[in-house]
């Protein structure tokens, strides 16, 4: 019994067992049971006594009641409490009476705050079990915390790839159709118009057949580049299959402003660009469109007029960008 207390008839400790002197922190005996504890919680087998002022008052030890169980609290460390029993010792209590306490709930906080181990318990003492318990349950609990976080990360980083065009890092076509759909709806509830640009490289199939498919990608991956770096920061670029790409430019409806910016976005994708040293050429031909003039506007058909326009930029020589209005007229 380590954490045995022996108080005489006056509440004086007799004598106490070695883990409740360690957790005391002095040497107890001769001192008295309210130096050290406070009675929280007393099984009384006599009614509670209100006191004049009407509250009730606080339990007293008594020894000649035999075993009774008891809740305490101690002084010096209110966050820690104990429970345990008391026996009566001689008859009516003429010896003292004996305690044995335990932690209870508060095991783990009374293990961290006076240093305790296995040998400060009985071996027959639940404590340690219960201890055992509680480290294993928040060990469980960790790690389903970091499996659910890492779950959470892979399912992101699942999503991510599948809206990411793995070769150049841009949105793919179903990033794009969604980012599309969603400027649609914010138009037809009051948002800004908008407008898409559907590029081709010409004479990329050369770079592929004469440099290789290695120097196709470098290609490629230089044109998203230059793409990103020619818009602002709110429009998006994917890459939707092969040398196509798409344009979602947000807030553009001026046509000659969107015919300004295809032809400087060709120039920019005729800049030189070699692959170990040798030079890969390719230019691009875009067809542009608006979101205005639309009644209802559906992704299908604004997508279908700019690929009309690329087609017509394509007929009319290539390197060139085409507004789908100027497409309509030629047909």
């Amino acid at each position: 019994m380590p954490m045995f207390l022996w108080l005489d008839p006056q509440g004086q400790v007799l004598d106490l067992g070695p883990t409740l002197a360690r957790v005391l922190g002095c040497d107890a005996v001769g001192t008295r049971f309210d130096d050290h504890f406070v009675l929280r919680r007393l099984r009384l087998r006599a009614p509670e006594v209100p006191v004049p002022d009407g509250t009730v008052a606080p339990p007293k030890m008594s020894f000649d009641r035999g075993a009774l169980r008891l809740h305490l609290d101690l002084r010096g460390h209110p966050g820690v409490g104990l429970r345990g029993a008391s026996v009566a010792l001689g008859l009516g209590g003429e010896d003292g009476v004996l305690l044995n306490l335990t932690f209870g709930i508060h095991m783990s906080e009374a293990v961290r705050e006076f240093g305790l181990t296995e040998a400060d318990f009985a071996a027959s003492d639940l404590a340690i079990e219960l201890l055992y318990l509680g480290e294993a349950n928040a060990a469980v609990l960790g790690e389903l915390g970091e499996m659910t976080a890492r779950l959470e990360l892979a399912r992101r980083s699942a999503v991510v790839q599948s809206l990411t065009d793995p070769l150049t890092g841009l949105a793919n076509r179903r990033a794009f159709d969604a980012a599309l759909g969603e400027e649609i709806d914010a138009q037809a509830h009051g948002g800004a118009p908008f407008a898409v640009a559907h590029v081709d490289l010409d004479y990329f199939e050369e770079v592929n057949d004469t440099l290789g498919h290695p120097a196709g990608d470098h290609v490629l991956k230089t044109v998203a580049r230059r793409l990103v770096q020619a818009l602002r920061k709110g429009d998006l670029v994917a890459r939707t299959g092969g040398d196509e790409f798409l344009l979602l430019l947000r807030g553009l409806s001026d046509r000659e402003r969107l015919l300004r910016l295809g032809e400087r976005l060709i120039e920019d994708i005729e800049a030189p660009c070699d692959f170990r040293g040798t030079p890969c050429r390719v230019s691009a031909s875009i067809g542009l469109e608006t979101s205005q003039g639309y009644d209802p506007m559906t992704t299908d058909a604004l997508l279908a007029a700019a690929d009309r326009a690329l087609y017509a930029a394509k007929r009319s020589g290539r390197g060139r960008a085409v507004p789908a209005v100027d497409s309509d007229d030629a047909e």
